[in-house]
């Protein structure tokens, strides 16, 4: 019969009930039961409310305790040898060591999953590793489901997206020679399901919604005809993106059905209904697993009521991916207005949409009369609100010319006006922006918040943080300062909470990698800036030091992707209001004597699209978008950018494109490897490359950073080449914060000494094992 399902369901609770207690499991103020009861309770919570909601079966398996890649890694035993670690007897402490690192190793590396925000560590393999079976939490996790009375659906990383998606440290090698280990580790996990008397399993393959090379693509059909004979149905799921040129190799598979991402592709229904097999369930994802508006059912009726002719029994609707990347319960927004709320859905409403597009299907329009109407109403109020549509705003954007997005001279002649000015030494020395978010600094923000704090309290604690940064820094020894962020919650909410065409909840959280979470403003109208957002802030900050002060902005393709962006108009058009609105910013914070202003867009290489045939598009328009904010300043003020995420070497024309006057970039956990691209590219701009990790609590030696400067002078001109951490400081304490910052000026300065002496670094120093292409969690998170 027809079944209601999603794909998984976030895992941090609607109150982040399990971040709190990572949290405190990690400081040592609980202990190990007491963490596994949460993890217990947050799981029982959510099958009831998949059950209630009327769903057909429970996710099982979508729960982690940081990341569900690192669980299909312990499940699977592939672990890296580096740790030392049992794969059978692995601890949780463990588990939390190669999420995280240790005194000894670095962590595993962390990356962004697929164009979403969420991070996923990466499994770490090598041509001898084996996969004979790990920890047996899923089964028990299976176990637990179904004493509670539930139908347990099991759901899996796919064996070939968790092999295409992992890296070695060694040798390069070609991962698929270790598929058949990693097919038979799999076939073993399956039969152990079905002896456990499972149905169905979801098992994932999101890669097939890249471009994937033959050889991969050839191997799903043996693959497949394994694990399609080890006694359970297999839902094969893919997701994020249009599977069409996929549709014959899908139908063919030895899968039991398979599953395809409607919210983001509709139109490749019309591909896979006429020559779907009678024997196969088609799933529908139909309701959006990654943004919060509310679903139209009346629209997705018509749809769903096209495919059921042809289909029948054989047709499933659920989520379009997990619901991993939607906040939790919009119960818990009462502060929201009820238009607004109406408009609305979280991952318990979808529960309940995806129940009643069933019902709708299957009894007809009349047995969903009440929420039909619901819907229609709130779409009609949606696409006629006067809080949508501001003229101003789009007549603004009609009236961009090409010459807002340059700048008046080219960076070599930009260069010696800007050094002129700030008289900078070689290997200039900054940071990202952000200094450790003390418990102090919280509570502040907080009080005001409650109106506990009157608006000049806060100020003054604001800016007497604010001092303390300034400060430290001089005592340090940086060359280029911030005033480290005292006031900002999130390097996208502050900005949202202060432009038009926002709106912002309270407890709407995402989980962005372990147990950070973010809290995604709501993009719903066309934006602007009613009035300075940081220029107080900023020149505050100025008037402390003679040193120069760089501004601190989010960029406008950040502020989209990581925001809950309405559907109506273009993504390039609402990131040119954007960028028109930081534009105004830059031109105020120059007027105030910031010359110096970093716009950060470490989504920038994340909102790339999947498919490489719509790249030159994206990169056309967001690159736009960037110059638009940064070129309305004079030549000799220096605009910086920072970009997280790790794959650049593809896109490097475009970022060259973005003309940027510096770069700065996160390559430590890489060892600088992700620098050689821009060294054979020949970047031409200037490049700040990352000489340490601030995702570990760990303080990298002085030798440890020289190490890596010397390698960075390998391939970036000295001339060109700042000295910076990998990103920002927000997530750290002080006392680690200054240590490593001592560090670096230190390898900085014997760095200057050799350069001064003619003498070259030594790169073959030794330092700590590094991972391939590190990426970043930023310091949003």
């Amino acid at each position: 019969m027809t079944q209601a399902h999603v794909l998984g369901f976030p895992h941090i609770g609607a109150q982040r009930e399990l971040k709190q207690a990572l949290e405190q499991f990690w400081r040592g103020d609980i202990d190990e039961n007491a963490l596994a009861q949460t993890g217990a309770q947050l799981r029982r919570t959510h099958w009831q409310w998949q059950r209630q909601a009327g769903l057909d079966s429970v996710a099982v398996g979508d729960f982690a305790w940081y990341d569900q890649m690192l669980n299909t890694a312990v499940l699977l035993g592939a672990l890296p040898r580096r740790f030392g670690f049992d794969a059978a007897t692995l601890t949780v402490r463990q588990y939390f060591e190669l999420a995280r690192g240790n005194a000894a190793q670095a962590a595993l590396e962390m990356t962004k999953w697929f164009d979403t925000n969420y991070h996923y560590l990466v499994p770490e393999l090598d041509a001898d590793s084996t996969f004979a079976g790990g920890v047996d939490w899923l089964f028990y996790e299976i176990d637990e489901a179904r004493s509670q009375g539930h139908c347990a659906r099991p759901v899996l990383i796919g064996p070939l997206t968790f092999l295409y998606l992992s890296k070695s440290r060694a040798v390069a090698f070609d991962k698929l020679d270790l598929l058949p280990q990693v097919q038979a580790a799999y076939a073993r996990i399956l039969q152990k399901l079905a002896a456990r008397g499972v149905q169905w399993v979801q098992i994932d393959e999101p890669i097939l919604a890249l471009d994937l090379p033959p050889a991969w693509l050839d191997a799903f059909a043996p693959v497949y005809r394994d694990l399609g004979s080890a006694g359970v149905k297999l839902l094969l799921a893919t997701y994020f993106e249009d599977v069409s040129e996929h549709a014959g190799l899908l139908a063919g598979l030895n899968v039991a059905g398979v599953h395809l991402d409607l919210v983001r592709a509709p139109q490749q229904l019309d591909v896979f209904l006429p020559q779907w097999p009678a024997d196969k369930v088609l799933s529908l994802g139909v309701v959006d697993g990654r943004n919060i508006w509310a679903n139209d059912l009346a629209a997705t009726l018509v749809l769903l009521r096209r495919a059921r002719q042809p289909l029948g029994a054989r047709l499933w609707l659920g989520s379009s991916c997990s619901l991993l990347h939607s906040p939790v319960d919009l119960a818990h927004e009462n502060q929201l207005d009820a238009e607004l709320r109406s408009w609305l859905a979280f991952a318990r409403q979808k529960l309940d949409e995806i129940a009643v597009l069933k019902q709708g299907l299957l009894d007809g329009a009349a047995a969903i009369a009440t929420p039909l109407a619901a819907s229609q109403r709130a779409q009609t109020a949606w696409r006629n609100s006067p809080r949508i549509h501001q003229p101003a705003v789009q007549a603004r954007v009609r009236a961009l010319r090409d010459a807002d997005s340059r700048r008046n001279l080219p960076y070599p002649q930009r260069q010696p006006l800007q050094q002129a000015w700030l008289q900078l030494p070689p290997l200039p020395t900054t940071t990202i922006g952000s200094f450790p978010q003390t418990s102090a600094i919280r509570s502040a923000r907080a009080a005001f918040k409650r109106g506990e704090l009157d608006a000049a309290a806060y100020q003054s604690a604001m800016q007497a943080e604010i001092e303390r940064a300034v400060r430290k820094q001089e005592a340090l020894g940086l060359d280029v300062l911030v005033h480290g962020e005292a006031e900002r919650n999130d390097m996208v909410e502050y900005f949202g909470e202060q432009l038009a065409g926002f709106a912002f909840t309270r407890n709407g959280w995402v989980q962005s990698y372990g147990s950070r979470c973010v809290k995604p403003p709501i993009l719903l109208g066309d934006v602007s800036r009613p009035q300075p957002m940081t220029v107080a802030w900023s020149a505050y900050a100025q008037s402390l030091t003679v040193r120069p002060m760089k501004g601190m902005l989010t960029g406008p393709v950040t502020i989209l992707q990581w925001s809950f962006v309405r559907s109506d108009i273009p993504r390039s058009e609402i990131t040119l209001q954007i960028a028109l609105a930081i534009r105004d910013e830059v031109a105020d914070l120059e007027q105030a004597g910031i010359r110096v202003i970093q716009i950060d867009e470490p989504a920038f290489r994340e909102g790339l699209p999947l498919k490489r045939r719509d790249w030159s598009r994206y990169l056309e328009w967001a690159g736009r978008a960037f110059r638009v904010s940064a070129s309305g300043v004079d030549d000799a003020t220096q605009i910086h950018t920072h970009m997280c995420y790790s794959e650049f070497n593809d896109i490097l024309p475009a970022i060259a494109a973005m003309d940027a006057d510096v770069i700065t970039i996160e390559t430590s956990r890489s060892d600088m490897a992700l620098l050689r691209g821009f060294g054979d590219f020949a970047y031409p701009n200037e490049i700040g490359p990352g000489v340490y990790d601030i995702h570990s609590p760990r303080v990298p030696a002085v030798a440890e950073m020289l190490r890596l400067i010397a390698k960075a002078q390998a391939v970036v001109p000295v001339e060109r080449l700042w000295i910076n951490p990998d990103c920002g400081l927000k997530t750290r304490g002080w006392p680690e914060t200054e240590a490593a910052l001592r560090n670096m000026l230190q390898a900085t300065r014997e760095a200057r000494a050799a350069l001064a002496q003619g003498r070259a670094l030594n790169i073959e120093a030794t330092a700590p094992a590094a991972v391939p292409q590190a990426a970043c969690a930023c310091k949003h998170a």
